[in-house]
């Protein structure tokens, strides 16, 4: 987006200045000529050195009016909203009194007045100069205004699709991501595994676990499109998945949350949690042959809200990352829904590794 469109300060006269100054100057000579016919202040036999007379004081006072008004409303516009039309007023009044004087002064070159009668045409063409110059320059100003903002509107509402439509995508790729993940054959296989190693001495556990299953399944294929979710869903989705992962891995597994109760209503990415829960297991907990503890602390700074997950993990770098990683589908997410003011970092806390989240509790 260019910089007059995304802030629509022209007033006046944007786009190719020739083109431009053609229709404007026809446009006023034509003006210029019907006002002078319908008054009768001229006859069809004079017609031909009226619209060469209006042609002259047309180009000679709007020429220079377009491109001043141009700069002057281009500069002041946003700085002083409510003098621009003041300065807009006297920047064509003087340019109506200049061109008067040229363009009366082109006239007697042209021998169409005569040199003895230049003060004469001056004092009846300088009062409607400056009235038409006045009622013309300010209204076509008024108009490239609201033609300009209904153009940057226009302009900043596609943007606007195209960043929603964006996040949209990365939304539904970390919703596949994370239903390939799992109805991945080994997450299934070894969960189905776990499940029927429970039945026989555990059927309530077995169908504790395969509600778990169905409620992650279920919120995968679910999670609301572009927008956010309670804080209190993501952690309960992120429970279900820790304790499937712990039919599997028992001990090797050992996971804590703790999130204020006053927290839980707070709007958060869906699946962002549980992304990085995920590569926890994934990278630390299958690894390590004394597996690993999980810890996820929730906690609000101001109007911030900050989640951390906690591992034993030697640590990663985030430049590492790949677009189409899980991470980095959660980082370009952070990026859409509040840029700036959200934030993905790693870091080395305790000897542990520290993965955080802090983004507004208001969203995007």
């Amino acid at each position: 987006m260019s910089d007059r469109a995304a802030n629509p300060k022209a007033i006046s006269l944007y786009g190719p200045f020739a083109a431009r100054a053609i229709w404007i100057v026809c446009g006023v000579t034509v003006a210029i000529f019907l006002i002078f016919l319908s008054s009768g202040r001229i006859r069809l036999s004079q017609a031909g050195v009226e619209v060469v007379g209006a042609f002259v004081y047309s180009a000679v006072i709007s020429l220079p009016s377009i491109y001043l008004l141009t700069q002057v409303s281009f500069r002041y516009t946003v700085r002083f909203p409510r003098l621009v039309v003041l300065m807009q007023a006297g920047v064509l009044l003087c340019t109506s009194v200049v061109g008067s004087l040229l363009g009366d002064l082109v006239l007697v070159l042209v021998r169409i007045v005569p040199w003895g009668e230049y003060g004469f045409e001056l004092r009846g063409s300088l009062p409607f100069a400056v009235v038409i110059s006045l009622i013309f320059g300010l209204s076509i100003s008024r108009f490239e205004t609201l033609r300009y903002k209904f153009q940057a509107a226009q302009l900043e509402l596609r943007t606007r699709q195209v960043e929603q439509e964006r996040a949209y995508k990365l939304v539904a790729e970390a919703r596949l991501s994370s239903l390939e993940s799992r109805i991945h054959p080994h997450f299934l296989f070894n969960t189905l595994n776990s499940i029927a190693a429970l039945i026989p001495s555990d059927p309530a556990h077995a169908e504790e676990i395969v509600g778990r299953l169905a409620s992650l399944l279920r919120f995968s294929l679910n999670a609301n499109h572009g927008g956010l979710v309670a804080l209190r869903q993501e952690v309960k989705i992120v429970r279900d998945y820790l304790e499937i992962e712990k039919t599997r891995f028992a001990a090797r597994l050992r996971y804590e949350i703790e999130v204020p109760e006053a927290m839980m209503d707070a709007k958060v990415p869906p699946l962002a949690l549980q992304t990085i829960a995920e590569n926890a297991v994934k990278h630390v907990v299958s690894r390590r042959a004394a597996g690993a503890t999980i810890e996820i602390l929730g906690s609000a700074e101001g109007n911030r809200v900050s989640l951390t997950v906690f591992d034993d993990g030697p640590g990663f770098s985030l430049d590492s990352i790949a677009p189409e990683h899980g991470l980095g589908n959660l980082m370009a997410r952070m990026e859409l829904l509040y840029g700036a003011a959200g934030q993905l970092e790693v870091a080395r806390e305790e000897g542990k590794t520290a993965v955080r989240l802090r983004f507004p509790t208001g969203g995007a």
